[in-house]
């Protein structure tokens, strides 16, 4: 039996007789002359969920910040993804160590400020940047009281609710976002619910007087400018304060006919008390909760003994804006259950 061989060319040299076979395009890119087969939508790129525990030691009574940081970017990267060019890429390790050197260099004085520092550094970087969104959860943590009064370094987590910010710099503007997350909120009466269509499909019955519970998420634009380093007259700590304290108080006191009719309630009064927010958008399941049937017991139920129910959920959302004041979708794009 005859072995046939193939005779072994030269690497990079084409076999006598044959044609050279065509440079095989970059992945990604289509051939000289034709029409593109994919066009890059908008994207951006970036580290998600940086952990930043900051304490301040300027004085003997610390302070603590607890923060979640995610830094995006937004910008010419066409190359990058065709051809995985990495020139215009920087690197989401470099952004997770501008954090940690930020928290050194400047301190953590809220998180909208600092999201504020990190948009103004990054936005100086290069000019293919056009933009970004920079994101912060700030987690609570109180003093615990010892003899009576907040001890100086010794903290207990609050929660389980969660403060909230957000910064987008697009098409030279830049958007401020505060607000709140996990906010869980019930009111034992004063709500009820009638007067809706029946049809065949309907079996809830209406009620004067039921459980009202929600989970909280709520997000407010700033209409006025706020800074990095403070010197403006709005104050996001402050802000971030008094609008939970409406949003509590507007609950509470609210007697409610629907979630729906409490969400724009919220909101309405919101505005009213903070003249440097443009708008506020929330997010609210009804937590249900159904009166246990007792009667196989011999046992009333007078709303007393309820079954917390887990899911389906009704699922509220809606925004409520002041008059006449411009939408920003810039500010509201990609933030999650807000677009």
């Amino acid at each position: 039996m005859l072995e046939t061989t193939t005779p072994q060319t030269p690497a990079g040299q084409t076999p006598a007789g044959q044609t050279p076979a065509p440079s095989a395009a970059p992945a990604g890119s289509a051939p000289a002359g034709s029409a593109p087969t994919a066009v890059l939508g908008r994207n951006q790129y970036g580290k998600a969920e940086v952990r930043l525990v900051h304490v301040d030691r300027s004085t003997p009574r610390h302070a603590l910040t607890d923060l979640n940081v995610t830094s995006m970017l937004r910008g010419d990267f066409e190359d990058c993804y065709r051809t995985g060019d990495n020139a215009r890429v920087i690197a989401t390790d470099t952004q997770k160590n501008t954090v940690y050197a930020f928290a050194k260099q400047y301190g953590v004085a809220g998180p909208e400020r600092f999201l504020l520092r990190l948009a103004e550094h990054f936005m100086a970087e290069g000019t293919w940047l056009t933009g970004g969104r920079w994101e912060a959860e700030q987690f609570g943590w109180a003093r615990i009281i010892a003899a009576g009064e907040g001890h100086d370094h010794s903290f207990v987590r609050t929660g389980p609710e969660v403060r909230t910010a957000a910064v987008t710099v697009q098409d030279g503007a830049t958007h401020v976002i505060g607000g709140i997350k996990d906010l869980v909120v019930l009111k034992s009466t004063g709500s009820e619910f009638h007067g809706f269509p029946r049809d065949r499909y309907t079996t809830l019955p209406e009620t004067t007087d039921r459980i009202l519970a929600t989970e909280v998420t709520a997000r407010w634009r700033f209409r006025e400018p706020i800074t990095a380093d403070g010197t403006s007259g709005v104050d996001p700590d402050e802000t971030f304060a008094a609008v939970r304290a409406v949003l509590l108080e507007t609950f509470a006191t609210t007697h409610s006919l629907s979630l729906q009719q409490t969400l724009f309630a919220i909101g309405e009064a919101v505005l009213a008390a903070r003249p440097e927010l443009a708008e506020i958008r929330m997010v609210m399941p009804n937590k249900h909760h159904y009166l246990v049937d007792l009667s196989p017991f011999e046992l009333g139920n007078d709303n007393e003994v309820f079954l917390a129910g887990d899911r389906p959920y009704g699922l509220m959302q809606a925004a409520v804006t002041r008059p006449g004041e411009p939408d920003q979708p810039a500010a509201w794009e990609w933030l999650g259950g807000f677009c």
